[in-house]
C-alpha cells in the first residue's frame, strides 16, 4: 500500500478533476502490475497496473489508494476491471467521498466473490487525496500557502525589492512543490511587481499548472510574461463583477480565461474565489501570495498547509510583510497550524505546517 500511495502521488497536479491514484498487483508475492491515473485523469490506475499484470492478474492481490471507482463516466467502472480481471482480494486505503462511489465500489466487489480489506494506511490516504475530498465534500480545492520570507517575516525591503530573499535550492523546491499542484496561485500585487511566470522549471517536467491571477480589475500588465504565454500555459484570472471591458478582451484575445466572482468589503471573496476554482476542476492550488491574497485566505479560514522558506537575513520593519492586516486583537483568534515538518534547504530553513483541529 505505501507502494501504491507513492505512485499516485506521481500523478498529482497532473489529473485533475480525477483523484490521483495508485496501484499494485501482486501475486505470489510478486508485483505483476503497477499504475497511476495517467495525466488528464485517464486511464486510471487500475486500468494501468492491470494492462501491465495480463493473465497474471487472475487470483491476485490488488493494493488501491482509493477505493475503485463503481460509476459509468467517459471509462467503465474500475471495480468491474478488477472483477473482469479475475482478482481474489482488493486492499484499498480508503473509502471514495464522491456521491457516485461512497462504499459503491466495494459493495460490487464483495458481490463478486473478491474479498475486501479496507483502511490500510488509511491517514496518508486522506493526506494525499485531501484536495479531491474537498472539492467532492465542500466544493473547494486544498490550498497550500507558500511564504519564501526573510528571518524576520519580510517578503521585499520598502521599495519592493525581493529577488532572492531564499537561495537557489529553495527555489528548485518551490518548483518541485508547483508540480505537485493543480494550479499555481497569486494577487494582482504581485503579478504587477514581480512579473511571475508562474512555471515549473529545470526539472524536466512538461506538464505545468494552470495560472491563477486574483485581480479584481483586471489591472495586471499586458505586457509582462503571464501575458506573453498565455496561449502556452493556461491562465486564468479571477475578477470582480466589473472589470476593465477592454482588458477583458484583450486577455480573452491572448487565451486567457476569465472567471468572475463576488467581492466583499470591495475585495475578491476568499470563498467564492475557491468554490469557482473547485467548480473548474482544480482540486490543489499552490498560492504564492502576495501578502493580501494571504491575509483573506488565512481570515477565512481557507489555508489547508502552510509552506515557510526562511532565509538567515533581516530586512527590519520598513520591510513588506509576508502577510497583510488580519485585524486580530486576542491571539485565541489567530488561525493556527501544527507543524509536520522542518528541514535545511541549503542555506534557508523550510518549514510545512497542517491546519491544526479547532
Amino acid at each position: 500500500m505505501a507502494l501504491a500511495l507513492s505512485l499516485g502521488q506521481r500523478g498529482q497536479g497532473t489529473c485533475w478533476p480525477n483523484p490521483s491514484v495508485g496501484c499494485v498487483i501482486v501475486r505470489d508475492g510478486r508485483i505483476i502490475g503497477r499504475g497511476w491515473t495517467q495525466p488528464g485523469g485517464r486511464p486510471h490506475a487500475e486500468t494501468e497496473a492491470l494492462a501491465q499484470a495480463g493473465e497474471a492478474a487472475r487470483g491476485a492481490t490488488a493494493y488501491v489508494s482509493l477505493e475503485p471507482c463503481s460509476h459509468h463516466g467517459q471509462t467503465p467502472p474500475c471495480a468491474e476491471a478488477l472483477i473482469s480481471a479475475g482478482v481474489s482480494r482488493v486492499v484499498s486505503a480508503i473509502e471514495d467521498s464522491d456521491a457516485r462511489v461512497a462504499g459503491q465500489g466495494f459493495a460490487m466487489l464483495r458481490e463478486a466473490g473478491i474479498e475486501v480489506t479496507t483502511g490500510v494506511l488509511a491517514d496518508q490516504a486522506a493526506q494525499d487525496h485531501a484536495g479531491f475530498f474537498l472539492k467532492t465534500e465542500q466544493g473547494r480545492p486544498f490550498v497550500t500557502l507558500k511564504l519564501a520570507s526573510s528571518f524576520d517575516g519580510r517578503i521585499a525591503t520598502s521599495n519592493g525589492h525581493s529577488q532572492w530573499i531564499t537561495g537557489p535550492k529553495a527555489r528548485r523546491a518551490v518548483h518541485a512543490m508547483r508540480a505537485r499542484h493543480d494550479a499555481v496561485m497569486v494577487g494582482a500585487g504581485t503579478a504587477r511587481v514581480d512579473d511571475p511566470s508562474l512555471t515549473v522549471r529545470d526539472l524536466g517536467i512538461a506538464a505545468q499548472p494552470v495560472r491563477v491571477v486574483v485581480s479584481r480589475r483586471l489591472d495586471i500588465p499586458l505586457l509582462g510574461q503571464l501575458a506573453r504565454t498565455a496561449s502556452e500555459v493556461p491562465v486564468w484570472l479571477c475578477h470582480g463583477p466589473s472589470p476593465d471591458a477592454e482588458r477583458a478582451r484583450a486577455w480573452e484575445g491572448m487565451g486567457a480565461r476569465l472567471i468572475p466572482c463576488a467581492l466583499q468589503d470591495h475585495h475578491i471573496d476568499s470563498a467564492d474565489l475557491l468554490q469557482q476554482l473547485g467548480h473548474a476542476g482544480l482540486t490543489r492550488v499552490f498560492c504564492e501570495g502576495g501578502s493580501a491574497l494571504a491575509a483573506s485566505l488565512l481570515a477565512d479560514d481557507l489555508v489547508d498547509e502552510l509552506v515557510g522558506f526562511s532565509a538567515g537575513l533581516t530586512i527590519g520593519a520598513e520591510g513588506l510583510p509576508a502577510i497583510g492586516a488580519l485585524g486580530l486583537e486576542k491571539l485565541d483568534s489567530a488561525p493556527r497550524f501544527e507543524l509536520i515538518e522542518t528541514r535545511a534547504v541549503g542555506p534557508d530553513v523550510l518549514h510545512r505546517w497542517s491546519r491544526a483541529l479547532r
